[in-house]
């Protein structure tokens, strides 16, 4: 007869470890079992193993659902966000109308943060990494942070003398850097301290081991700690799970950690948590180092105005007939001249007879061979001076041929305003 047993063991020194032991029933001549036979193993490191594959399969798992959904998703969003921006440009001045435009803008906006977050953990978001001074980025945000957070928590910020530029997309850092405050404020709802901390960090062969997915090298970490009530030890094992939150019904999506948990590792760096009940919490962002330390760039504000066309032509390329509209009456707004192609073979149709293009505005994801990528990188060759924005709400793999990818790329995305895309317009037309 056979016998299975796992179970868990305590070593003298308080190590918790996996055994499992199997064994077998001998029978001699006289009734009864004489004897058993049989092994003890350690399986610890398997039953770890275990717990990382099914980790990876249920990040895999979100990632197909939303990817599969995210780029329908966010173009209904987009010809939601448009139709009431124009509805607010063509109306009278009806303070009641007006507010609730403003209404339908905002629930437009909080479904796009759900997806982008949803895209953030399964790392299928579309990122535009550049060289960033995190000591201006951190400063430059310490405003929106108190604004945010409210009087009864003192925001404390430790820069670094010579701190490296870290390599990473400056909008999706501070969203991570937004999504960590905010965490922090919720576990201290009676006020406290929230610190921010910078420092260069180099990890070896044997630290990155122990931190999965992470190359040796070096990184710039971001920790983000706070006084609060700290999170249990069985909870601090899910913390990173989409959907997982502490927090009560109705006050958390239980995305945000899981947002900065996919951007990290996207960006080819990582996070870690330390936490204990009564004792606050510390999350340690790591980013890569960049290679352009000098070059780095403090955060763009944004301008008040929008900016508006100074005789430019613009063709938009975009298979979905609603959003290429739609854009196509924002940018009319502006006093842009626009030609239009619902597909990359039609935009290369009219580039051939439709005169001197200044700027081509392209969805990413469109049908046929051609995706926006190529579609552009064919264009350039054939008109070396025109610029180039692109749209996206999800495009997972698009820039990887593409030759200026991460160089020089605009990318607006979807749902987009008629602010943000007079701007990423402007900003590549004048850059």
């Amino acid at each position: 007869m056979p016998y299975e047993i796992e179970y868990r063991i305590v070593r003298p020194g308080g190590e918790v470890r996996s055994v499992i032991s199997k064994g077998l029933s001998r029978r001699d001549q006289a009734p009864g079992i004489s004897r058993w036979i049989g092994a003890t193993s350690d399986i610890t490191e398997r039953k770890q193993a275990e717990e990382e594959l099914h980790q990876a399969l249920k990040m895999e798992a979100v990632g197909q659902l939303t990817g599969g959904v995210a780029h329908d998703f966010n173009n209904l969003l987009t010809v939601i966000m448009s139709t009431l921006e124009l509805l607010r440009d063509d109306g009278e001045n009806d303070s009641a109308r007006n507010k609730m435009i403003d209404r339908g803008v905002g629930a437009v906006q909080r479904g796009a943060a759900l997806t982008h977050r949803l895209l953030a953990f399964s790392r299928k978001q579309t990122l535009v990494p550049t060289a960033i001074d995190s000591n201006i980025l951190v400063s430059d945000m310490t405003d929106l942070l108190g604004r945010t957070l409210g009087e009864k928590i003192e925001i404390r910020s430790n820069g670094a003398d010579g701190l490296w530029a870290c390599q990473a997309d400056q909008s999706q850092l501070e969203n991570a850097l937004l999504n960590l405050a905010i965490n922090a404020r919720d576990a201290m709802p009676d006020g406290g301290v929230l610190t921010i901390e910078m420092a260069n960090v180099t990890l070896d062969d044997d630290i990155s081991a122990a931190q999965a997915e992470v190359e040796p090298g070096d990184y710039v970490m971001l920790g983000v700690s706070d006084s609060g009530s700290g999170i249990t030890s069985d909870a601090l094992k899910h913390v990173f799970e989409p959907f997982f939150t502490t927090k009560d019904v109705g006050k958390g999506t239980g995305l945000g950690l899981s947002m900065v948990y996919g951007f990290a590792k996207q960006s080819g760096g990582n996070v870690t948590i330390y936490s204990e009940p009564g004792e606050g919490t510390t999350v340690k962002l790591y980013l890569p180092r960049s290679g352009a330390d000098g070059d780095a760039t403090a955060p763009n504000k944004e301008a008040a105005d929008i900016p508006v066309a100074r005789g430019e032509r613009i063709l938009v390329v975009e298979d979905d007939a609603d959003v290429r509209k739609l854009t196509v009456a924002l940018l009319s707004g502006l006093g842009y001249e626009i030609v239009e192609a619902d597909s990359a073979q039609a935009a290369l149709e009219v580039m051939a007879h439709a005169g001197a293009i200044d700027l081509l505005l392209s969805d990413v994801v469109l049908p046929g061979a051609l995706n926006g990528p190529r579609l552009a990188a064919e264009i350039q060759r054939r008109h070396p001076t025109i610029k180039t924005v692109f749209m996206t709400g999800y495009a997972e793999n698009a820039f990887k041929n593409y030759a200026k990818a991460g160089e020089h790329m605009n990318l607006i995305q979807k749902p987009f305003g008629k602010a943000s895309l007079a701007k990423a317009i402007r900003g590549a037309l004048d850059g």
